[in-house]
């Protein structure tokens, strides 16, 4: 009824909510055998997603680029030399490390890392396979006119969001820190930090004279 109304963002969004069709199995087979062949992080000349990189801020505009980072699926490993841990047994799992974090924001640290003179301003998923996730970055160079000229996007250009992806800022960030709740007995203990709220709960504050 409402297809008179719809773009080509809307039919690629649509598209992409049915990944278990055959267009989208043969599209997705066919980009995670390209992506395995390339670096773990590596730019690309336009997004995968056109679509979902546009709801999340993308621009074909000047100082806006996209990085693809690949993370390994799963759990992690804990860090021992040659698995030996001199401990108690409860410590002695190197497996199945479940991490707080989430594998987007992983991806999104990973890029930030390598270009350290651009902002991190969201990310989204792309493509999987048995072993690895792949997600695509959107960049933002705080230095070009372009952007500290444009009103909507000039904001990242404030020293304080460099790196904000290493700080669980971005979306993603927010999201492993239990943070997309807004009722208050749910995030009384999350804002504005889990540190500053359990500080805030033990710390004994008297007054001078008393």
């Amino acid at each position: 009824a409402c297809a008179a109304g719809m773009g080509a963002y809307k039919y690629l969004q649509a598209l992409w909510k049915k990944k278990q069709s055959d267009v989208m199995r043969f599209v997705l087979r066919i980009r995670a055998w390209e992506y395995r062949q390339l670096p773990a992080v590596h730019r690309t000349s336009r997004p995968s997603r056109p679509d979902k990189a546009r709801r999340l801020g993308y621009k074909a505009k000047q100082g806006i680029c996209i990085y693809r980072a690949r993370v390994v699926r799963g759990g992690r490993k804990k860090k021992a030399a040659k698995g030996i841990v001199f401990g108690k047994p409860v410590h002695c799992g190197i497996n199945k490390q479940k991490q707080k974090r989430n594998i987007r924001s992983i991806a999104e640290e990973r890029v930030g890392r390598k270009c350290g003179s651009l902002r991190v301003l969201n990310s989204y998923w792309v493509a999987a396979d048995g072993i690895y996730k792949w997600y695509e970055v959107i960049c933002v160079d705080p230095f070009h006119q372009a952007i500290r000229n444009d009103p909507r996007l000039n904001w990242i250009c404030n020293p304080v969001h460099k790196h904000r992806e290493l700080r669980g800022l971005t979306s993603a960030g927010k999201k492993y820190r239990g943070l997309r709740h807004k009722s208050a007995r749910r995030t009384s203990q999350l804002r504005p930090s889990q540190r500053a709220s359990w500080k805030r709960r033990n710390l004994i504050r008297l007054s001078r004279r008393r």
